[in-house]
C-alpha cells in the first residue's frame, strides 16, 4: 500500500523510484507552520518511521508543539500495518506522510531530505522526542556559528514509559574523540543543508551506525556547535535495533571506521570482543574459574580482533588492552566477593 498526504485529496498509488520522487517534490508548502517568516530559515524535520504507533503520536507533538515558527514536517513511513497510519491521517493537515514500503531507515529519511524546502535539515526517530525550545535553540546555535556544518546537543534517555533512565553520555566536539565512541546524540543533530549535499547523505548500506558515520564525514568539512542544553529525549525499549543486536551493531561500526579512517580504533575492537564473548560464553562469572576463562579468552580475543581489523597492533594499543582487562578483572572480583 502507498499513501501520500499533507492537504491534498489524492492519494497516489504505488511507483518505481523515479516517480516516487517526483510526487515526493510535489508536496504543498502547506505543511510549513508558518511559511510567512521570510527571514527565518526553515527548518525540515523528517521522521523515518515502521511499526511504531505505540509512541508515533509522541514523536510528532514534540515537533508540532515546538515554538519555532518555520517547520516543514515530512513522516516517511514504511508501510505500517499498525495504528501508525491512523495517527498520521490525524494529523495531515500539519504533516505530510508517505507511506510504502522502503529500503530501510536511511533509505526512509533520504528520501525525505531529498524532498526537503528547509535550509536546516534533521530527522527525528519515531520513537523519539524533542524537548520544548529545541529547534530554537538549534537555529540560534547554527546563526551563532555560519562556517559549522551542523549542530548537537544534550539528551536524556528515556524508557517506554517516558520515564528519564539517564544522561546521554555526549561530549564536547573532538575529531580524534569521535572516532573512539559515537558522543553525539542522533536526535539532537541539526544539519545544514549544503553541508549535507556536499558530505553526502546517509548510507543506505548501513542499518545500524548511519547516523554515526555521517557524523563522522560532516565533520571533516568543519567543527559542528555543541550545545550544552538538553534537546531531545532517545528512547530505549527492547525493539530498538541497537538494543538485541550488540553484536551486529559492533562489527558493523568496526568496518565502517576501517573504511573511513583506516583504522578501527581498540575502544571498539575491545567492545566488540566483550559483546562477542558475552553472546556466545554461558560463564558465571561470580565464580573465580569460569571469570578467569572469560578474561583469558577477552584479552586473546580483543588482541586477535585489533590484529584482524587492523594488521598490527601498536604499542599503545597493547597498553590499552591490558588496562581494560584489569578493568573487567576488577569489576568481576567486587562481583565474586559479593556473591
Amino acid at each position: 500500500m502507498s499513501e501520500y498526504a499533507c492537504n491534498a485529496s489524492e492519494k497516489p498509488v504505488a511507483s518505481d523510484g523515479r516517480q516516487e520522487s517526483a510526487r515526493l517534490s510535489a508536496v504543498p508548502a502547506g505543511c510549513v507552520q508558518n511559511p510567512t517568516l521570510a527571514s527565518t530559515p526553515l527548518v525540515t524535520v523528517v521522521t523515518p518511521s515502521y511499526n511504531q504507533g505505540r509512541f508515533i503520536e509522541q514523536a510528532i507533538l514534540s515537533v508540532l508543539d515546538q515554538d519555532y515558527p518555520a517547520i516543514e514536517y515530512l513522516v516517511m513511513d514504511g508501510g505500517s500495518s499498525d495504528q501508525t497510519l491512523d495517527v498520521l491521517r490525524k494529523y495531515s493537515k500539519r504533516l505530510a506522510f508517505v507511506s510504502e514500503k522502503d529500503r530501510g531507515q536511511a533509505h526512509a529519511v533520504n528520501k525525505g531530505f531529498r524532498r526537503a524546502s528547509g535550509e536546516i535539515l534533521a530527522f527525528l526517530n519515531s520513537d523519539d522526542k524533542y524537548l520544548p525550545g529545541a529547534v530554537s535553540a538549534a537555529v540560534k546555535g547554527l546563526q551563532a556559528q555560519p562556517d559549522a556544518p551542523f549542530l548537537y546537543g544534550e539528551a536524556y534517555h528515556i524508557d517506554e514509559d517516558g520515564r528519564i533512565l539517564d544522561r546521554y553520555p555526549t561530549e564536547p566536539f573532538s575529531c580524534s574523540r569521535l572516532a573512539d565512541t559515537c558522543f553525539i546524540c542522533q536526535p539532537t543533530v541539526f544539519i545544514r543543508k549544503g553541508a549535507l549535499d556536499e558530505a553526502g547523505y546517509l548510507d543506505e548500506t548501513l542499518n545500524y551506525c548511519l547516523d554515526y558515520e555521517l557524523w563522522i564525514r560532516l565533520s571533516r568539512l568543519a567543527e559542528p556547535v555543541y550545545l550544552t542544553r538538553y534537546l531531545a529525549n532517545s528512547r530505549l525499549h527492547k525493539t530498538t535495533k541497537t538494543f538485541g543486536q550488540k553484536r551486529q551493531v559492533h562489527w558493523e561500526i568496526a568496518r565502517m571506521l576501517k573504511r573511513l579512517n583506516g583504522r578501527v580504533p581498540t575502544t571498539w575492537t575491545f567492545g566488540l570482543a566483550l559483546v562477542i564473548l558475552e553472546t556466545r560464553l554461558c560463564l558465571d562469572r561470580t565464580k573465580p574459574i569460569q571469570n578467569a576463562v572469560f578474561i583469558l579468552a577477552l584479552s586473546t580475543l580483543s588482541t586477535w580482533l585489533c590484529l584482524y581489523l587492523n594488521q598490527r597492533i601498536r604499542r599503545e594499543e597493547r597498553q590499552q588492552i591490558r588496562h581494560w582487562v584489569g578493568l573487567v578483572i576488577k569489576g568481576a572480583g567486587k562481583a565474586i566477593l559479593k556473591a
